[in-house]
Parts: structure tokens; C-alpha cells; sequence
């Protein structure tokens, strides 16, 4: 296996630990031997990519690993690349659409793409938002440990309100989340702005970590609830006298949907080249923002 291949393998896996650990995983872990191991471990260390903890016998990412995603953040990869997929999303599904990532208890905006003559939104790039009460939010802590959200989560107190709507408490918020989790696809219905409905997908990282979400939102206090470019269903019978309008948990069009979390998809295919390996993840510090650890 080429030695550029076996160093790239050991940053990543150093970078899904919970902190430093030993050579002799690192080589058990990957399936290198351990005399090459350590030395891609000296020279990473060289190199300020690693560093040794002598008195643990145990090896950690170094400062020059952290200039790298400084780098990244400067590049904003996300904004560029996921500026066209949301322009051509908003095209697709005649409504806006955007890009938010999570800072803390809050979603930033990145992209906002406004559809032709739809109203304005709320979410222009450089906002922040309470995550619980936006779909990109609750796609990306959806994806979060359990206890990172107790975490972010702790008490009623922590909750925002905008609309009267939306979760209130932990519990509520832990049941709002298992369902996204059982749908891969997160919603909103007037709980950022009344009168608007979103449906978005979480963007996640070869560790199965959340890093963005793409949305999409439209108005529904027309009397319309699908986005304006989604062919309308075939007319049903009318109502009876007695049954309730639709409520803010009726499910989003099937093709919004499919087209969103092809959007997410996407990102992530440019961003990684590939999905997820799998579910199961390592956990991550917590940082003081609330934030992991990249």
C-alpha cells in the first residue's frame, strides 16, 4: 500500500478519536505494519501533523493538522460548492433554497438562492437561527449523538421561540429528532416564519457527522401547500364539514423530498467523493460552543 495512502489513513483516523492513543492501535486499527506506522508517525510529527506524548506512549494531531481545516474554512468549499446544486435545486423546484451549517444551538446561512417572485426569506446568508426551530438545523441534530444534544439541550430554559411553535422542551425535541431519524428528511411548518413550510437534508462526513443541510421553502398561506414547480396531485374529493385543516405535521411532497436528499447527496459526493462508511461513529469532545471536535 502506497505510503502517502497510510499517512492520509492515519490522519483520519486520529482525527475520529475521542483524543491520542497508541501507535500500536493506530497499526492494529488500519492494518499497517507497526514498524511503518511509526515511521509515518515521525515524520507526520516532523511535520507538526501529529504530535508524541511521550509520558502516554500515545500519539495526537498537531497543530499543523489544525491549519489545514483553518485553510478549509478560508476556501469555504461548502459556500462554493454547494452554491450551484442549491441554484439548481431552487430552479427545479420553483421555491428558494439554501445552505445552512451549525454553530452552536444555531444554524449560519451560507448559500440562499431566492426563486423568481417568491416572497422573501429570513434566511439570507451570514444569519444565524435557533437549529431547533429550522429544518436545516433539525436535519443536522438529528445526526448528533444523544448526548451532545442533552448537552446543547439541557433545560427549557435554552429553547427560542419565533412563531409560538416548535419545541419547547428536551423531551419534545427528542421526539421531533427520532422522527427525523426515521425519515432521513427534517421539516418545519411556520416555526421559523408563519406562513411558511421547509423540508431539508442533512450533509454528513465520511464519520457519519452532520456538516451542512440543504433546504428548501415555500409559502403555504395561499392555499397551496406544495412548492409552486411541483405538479399538483390528481383532485380528490372535497372535505366533509368536520375534518380539520392539514396540520403542520403533514408530510412534504414525495418529489420536493427525492429532490432535496439528492441535493444533500450530492454535496456530499463532491465533498468527500463518497458517503458515509457507515452509521457507527466514534464519539467527539464537545467543545465550549457546543460544537465537536474536528
Amino acid at each position: 500500500m502506497p505510503a502517502a495512502d497510510q499517512t492520509l489513513r492515519i490522519l483520519s483516523f486520529l482525527a475520529r478519536q475521542r483524543g491520542p492513543v497508541a501507535a500500536r492501535t493506530i497499526a492494529e486499527a488500519l492494518g499497517i505494519p507497526r514498524s511503518s506506522a511509526y515511521h509515518l508517525l515521525r515524520t507526520l510529527a516532523a511535520h507538526g501533523f501529529v504530535v508524541h506524548l511521550g509520558s502516554e506512549h500515545r500519539w495526537g494531531l498537531g497543530t499543523a493538522a489544525f491549519e489545514l481545516a483553518g485553510g478549509f474554512a478560508r476556501q469555504q468549499p461548502l459556500a462554493r460548492l454547494g452554491r450551484p446544486l442549491v441554484a439548481a435545486l431552487a430552479d427545479r423546484t420553483g421555491e428558494s433554497a439554501h445552505l445552512a451549517v451549525m454553530t452552536g444551538r444555531d444554524v449560519l446561512y451560507l448559500v440562499e438562492e431566492r426563486a423568481p417572485r417568491r416572497p422573501a426569506l429570513v434566511t439570507d446568508v451570514g444569519v444565524h437561527l435557533p437549529a431547533h426551530l429550522t429544518a436545516t438545523g433539525r436535519a443536522m441534530l438529528a445526526q448528533l449523538p444523544r448526548e451532545q444534544v442533552r448537552a446543547l439541550y439541557p433545560d427549557a430554559g435554552v429553547f427560542a421561540d419565533r412563531t409560538g411553535r416548535g419545541p419547547r422542551t428536551p423531551r419534545e425535541l427528542r421526539e421531533l429528532l427520532r422522527t427525523v431519524r426515521q425519515t432521513a428528511i427534517a421539516t418545519e411548518d411556520g416555526e421559523v416564519t408563519l406562513g411558511f413550510r421547509s423540508v431539508a437534508a442533512a450533509v454528513q462526513d465520511h464519520a457519519c457527522w452532520p456538516v451542512a443541510a440543504i433546504a428548501v421553502t415555500w409559502p403555504v398561506d395561499t392555499g397551496a401547500d406544495v412548492p409552486a414547480a411541483v405538479p399538483p396531485a390528481p383532485a380528490a374529493a372535497p372535505p366533509g364539514p368536520d375534518a380539520a385543516p392539514p396540520g403542520p405535521d403533514a408530510a412534504p411532497p414525495a418529489s420536493v423530498v427525492a429532490q432535496v436528499t439528492a441535493a444533500a447527496a450530492d454535496l456530499q459526493q463532491r465533498l468527500y467523493g463518497s458517503g458515509p462508511a457507515s452509521s457507527s461513529r466514534p464519539a467527539r469532545p464537545a467543545l465550549s460552543n457546543g460544537l465537536t471536535r474536528p
